[in-house]
């Protein structure tokens, strides 16, 4: 194979992968901020 194309694989999935995981990341952490402002403060979650 053609060591651009393996390049460029690489890449592509190192790039889909790392998006997937920031979005997983950050909605457990919007998640976990909704839920300790509801018990800090008694914030409606959907604020």
């Amino acid at each position: 194979m053609n060591i651009g194309l393996l390049l460029f694989i690489i890449v592509g999935g190192a790039t889909g992968l790392l998006s997937t995981l920031y979005l997983i990341i950050s909605l457990f952490v919007v998640l976990g901020q909704k839920i300790y402002r509801k018990l800090r403060y008694g914030i409606s979650l959907f604020n």
